[in-house]
């Protein structure tokens, strides 16, 4: 029991189930079906944005170009369906991972053969990408209207009773699990976010690694930009602004060490759902906007403070081990 209390997630886990039960006392419906399938629904998307920032903060990185791939993404897909309504809805996924993994490549080799450090390259490719939309849309929004009802069907469609928008995160959130767990190239990132000097003497690929995290930020960034597109109904040159932030955020408040090499998927996951949950309390409790950003902010900030508190600690705890 002590040792499962002392995991990052388990602790996160019980802080979820205390807040909803908490919020539940104000609000009677918090804890309905219907509303935590709404929080669910909408926390998708930062699941999916947040795993792969996860990816690059293991190497002790951060990904700024994942709200820009994200707005490309779903300004081309809305575009598309615009000019051509007849094109069938589920190509736009498959289109959206394959232009998302177009754009992170470009970030990635910047950093793999540019040598740039990541949060240079994507600072660049960031306001590249973001310009490329204004430009691709003349500064006009694409909104619902114009688009087709299959279109934006694409995140509600029901499947087994449950949506797509959750399907395809369940999906992905197995599918960044095995690829950081059970490949080699998963273990790779670990390594190499860990000791940088060891891996590469191991043998591990410096431009490899690279490439990797980005192409799958990049993939995860083009779906979610469709997803975020169709479901909302709107796509302009703004779209998704300010979401690096919260990707970010998910990944800290999950554990991840933002000097690279610790964090788990599960932990990633639990880390956007706690804040999908404090958005949604907070609106149910009819906070007003501004108290939401300094609370979220606070939670951000004692996420950080606490993860290099547990970091410094293990630290400590490491050098007395070797000097026994």
């Amino acid at each position: 029991m002590k040792r499962l209390l002392k995991r990052r997630e388990s602790i996160l886990l019980i802080s979820l189930v205390a807040l909803g039960l908490l919020v539940s006392i104000r609000a009677r419906g918090f804890l309905g079906f219907e509303n935590l399938d709404s929080i669910l629904n909408d926390t998708c998307a930062l699941i999916m944005g947040s795993l792969g920032q996860f990816m690059v903060i293991l190497v002790g990185g951060i990904d700024l170009s994942v709200e820009s791939v994200m707005a490309f993404t779903g300004m081309a897909a809305a575009l598309a369906n615009q000019a051509m309504p007849g094109i069938p809805a589920w190509l736009y996924l498959p289109a959206g991972a394959a232009m998302g993994a177009i754009l992170g490549a470009g970030s990635g080799a910047l950093v793999a053969f540019g040598k740039l450090p990541p949060i240079i390259a994507t600072l660049g490719t960031m306001s590249i990408y973001r310009g490329i939309v204004f430009v691709m849309s003349n500064g006009a929004w694409v909104t619902t209207h114009e688009m087709s009802p299959g279109f934006l069907s694409i995140p509600s469609t029901p499947i087994l009773g449950v949506s797509s928008m959750i399907w395809i995160a369940v999906l992905a959130v197995a599918a960044a699990a095995v690829l950081m767990r059970r490949t080699s190239s998963g273990r790779e990132v670990y390594a190499y976010g860990g000791n940088k000097t060891a891996a590469l003497f191991a043998g591990v690929s410096e431009r490899k690694v690279s490439m990797l995290i980005f192409v799958a930020s990049g993939i995860l960034s083009g779906i979610v930009g469709v997803l975020w597109v169709s479901r909302y109904g709107m796509a302009h040159s703004e779209t998704a602004s300010g979401f690096n932030m919260q990707t970010v955020a998910a990944c800290v408040l999950g554990g991840v060490s933002m000097s690279g090499g610790s964090g788990t998927v599960t932990g990633v996951v639990l880390g956007a759902l706690f804040f999908g949950v404090i958005n949604n309390a907070l609106t149910v409790v009819n906070f007003s906007p501004f108290y939401q950003m300094a609370i979220q902010g606070f939670v951000i900030l004692f996420a950080i403070v606490s993860n290099t508190l547990i970091d410094r600690r293990n630290q400590m705890k490491l050098a007395a081990r070797r000097l026994i």
